[in-house]
C-alpha cells in the first residue's frame, strides 16, 4: 500500500478541526492506513508541504482541512507535476465550513466515510482551472471553481462571521443583497464568443457548488475538459431574493437574467467598474479589472467515492 502524506489544517472550520484531530487519526489507523501527518502553520504552507510530500516520494497526499487548504495541495501538487518532481493522487478529509470541492468531486461529508474511501483509493483523473491576473500575475490552479461580482463580495462577508457551515453565506447573502448591488460591465471572452454585458455574477465552475449552500455548476462534470458557465445580468433586490432559492437547488438555468453556457478558455476585462473574484474562496482580487482562465484537462488523479 502507497503511503499516504496528510496535510491537516487545525483552523479549518474556524478552528473546529483542531478538536477532531484525535479522532481521524484513530479512523485512520483504523483502516490500517500508512501514513504521516503534518499540521499546517500559516497562509500558503501546504503548497509547500504537498509540493515537499510529491518530492519525496508520497503515493497520496490528502488535503485535512477546509477548500482553502485543499486549494493549497492541489497548488503544491500541480508544481510537482509541472516541475517534473512526482505526480501523487490526491486525497481530501473535509473539515471547513463549506467543504464545496469534496461535494462536487463525490467525496462524502462524513469524515469516517472519507476516510473508508481514502483507504479504497480509487480514483479518477480531473480537470483543472488555472487563473492569472490580479493578486496572481504569475498564475493559481484552482479545483472547484470561480465566482465573480456578488458571489465574491458574499465569500468576503462570510468568512468574517462565525461558524454556520452553508448557512453563514445564506445569511451573507442576505445581507449583501442589501448594500451591494453593482453590475460592471465586463468584456468575457469565451473561447471565440464574446460577451459585453452587465453583469451581476459569474461562476466558472469545475466543481458543482460554492459558498457551501449554491449550486453554481449544477451540470458540471470534473473531467469533460469544459467549464460549466452560470452569467447573471442585472436584476432587482427583489428578483435577486427571489432568484436565491433556485441557485441553491440548481434550477436557476431557464431564468431569463441567467445565461448557461461551457468553454475551455476565458479573458475577463471589466469596461465599467471593477470586479470582485474568489477562486476556491481564495481572494484573487476585490476590485480587479482583468484576468485569464484556463481549463488543464485531467492534471490530478484524485481518490473519490465514485472512481472505478
Amino acid at each position: 500500500m502507497k503511503k499516504h502524506l496528510i496535510i491537516f489544517n487545525p483552523m479549518a472550520g474556524k478552528g473546529r478541526a483542531r478538536g477532531l484531530q484525535p479522532q481521524l487519526e484513530q479512523m485512520l489507523l483504523g483502516h490500517q492506513l500508512d501514513y504521516d501527518l503534518v499540521q499546517t502553520e500559516y497562509a500558503g504552507h501546504a503548497i509547500t508541504l504537498a509540493r515537499k510530500g510529491a518530492q519525496a516520494g508520497y503515493g497520496v497526499v490528502a488535503a485535512g482541512g477546509g477548500d482553502g487548504t485543499v486549494n493549497e495541495v492541489i497548488n503544491g501538487l500541480m508544481q510537482a507535476r509541472t516541475a517534473g518532481e512526482g505526480n501523487p493522487r490526491m486525497g481530501v478529509l473535509g473539515l471547513g465550513r463549506g467543504n464545496d470541492f469534496a461535494s462536487g468531486m463525490d467525496i462524502p461529508a462524513s469524515l469516517e466515510e472519507a476516510c473508508a474511501v481514502l483507504a479504497k483509493g480509487a480514483a479518477r483523473a480531473i480537470d483543472i482551472g488555472w487563473v492569472k491576473g490580479e493578486n496572481f500575475p504569475n498564475g493559481r490552479y484552482f479545483g472547484n471553481g470561480i465566482g465573480l461580482g456578488f458571489d465574491a463580495v458574499v465569500g468576503f462577508e462570510a468568512a468574517k462571521m462565525p461558524y454556520m457551515n452553508g448557512l453563514s453565506y445564506v445569511v451573507a447573502a442576505l445581507k449583501i443583497i442589501l448594500f451591494y448591488y453593482n453590475t460592471p460591465k465586463l468584456e468575457i471572452k469565451i473561447d471565440d464568443q464574446v460577451l459585453r454585458q452587465q453583469t451581476l455574477m459569474f461562476s466558472i465552475m469545475n466543481g458543482r457548488r460554492l459558498g457551501g449552500a449554491f449550486t453554481t455548476g449544477p451540470h458540471s462534470v470534473v473531467d469533460d475538459g469544459l467549464f460549466d458557465l452560470m452569467h447573471y445580468g442585472r436584476m432587482s433586490r427583489r428578483q435577486m431574493i427571489a432568484l436565491m432559492p433556485k441557485v441553491m437547488e440548481g434550477t436557476q438555468e431557464g431564468h431569463p437574467a441567467v445565461r448557461f453556457l461551457r468553454g475551455k478558455k476565458l479573458t475577463i476585462r471589466a469596461l465599467e467598474g471593477t470586479i470582485p473574484a474568489h477562486a476556491d474562496g481564495e481572494t484573487i482580487c476585490e476590485a480587479g479589472h482583468y484576468m485569464e482562465i484556463e481549463l488543464l484537462p485531467r492534471q490530478i488523479e484524485l481518490i473519490c467515492k465514485g472512481a472505478a
